[in-house]
């Protein structure tokens, strides 16, 4: 019998990007060839996934000379709860002082910055919060060129 598929539809990878998975890891390549992996909070903008960081750091600065990487979401203690997105592709890099600070207010409304609880933010709440950092950070937006996902929810607690 063959093994029950277990890959996620457009609609399933998007409701669990959206909602179910927290932390994305992040691959990029240094300049010796070696893998660089962060954890990084994520947003959604268009369908695809959207991260910030300092343009100083080194996830930048690998993408800024090689912007092939690799991003992993997955979420799950035991086999028959695995659930996860991989995605090849390439970063396009945005500098758009305007645009970071609307992904600073995304994130903000996803994860809590400070304190126990994400928040909504005014207009004015996110300058002040984020304003000064936004000149200073590089949103990477990940245009796929390969996803694969998994659900092992789909194989009924089987193997």
């Amino acid at each position: 019998m063959a093994r029950k598929d277990i890959t996620m539809n457009d609609a399933e990878i998007q409701e669990f990007l959206g909602s179910g998975a927290r932390i994305l890891e992040v691959a990029s390549i240094n300049k010796d060839g070696t893998p660089h992996l962060a954890p990084m909070w994520f947003t959604l903008d268009d369908g695809r996934i959207v991260f910030r960081s300092f343009t100083k750091s080194q996830k930048i600065v690998n993408l800024m000379r090689d912007p092939r990487l690799t991003v992993l979401v997955e979420t799950g203690d035991f086999y028959a709860e695995l659930q996860g997105v991989m995605i090849k592709g390439t970063a396009k890099l945005v500098t758009d002082p305007d645009y970071v600070l609307e992904i600073y207010g995304k994130l903000a409304a996803r994860y809590p910055f400070s304190g126990t609880e994400p928040q909504a933010l005014s207009p004015e709440e996110l300058d002040a919060a984020f304003g000064r950092f936004a000149s200073k950070n590089t949103a990477v937006i990940v245009e796929p060129v390969k996803v694969t996902s998994w659900d092992h929810r789909k194989l009924g607690g089987a193997y």
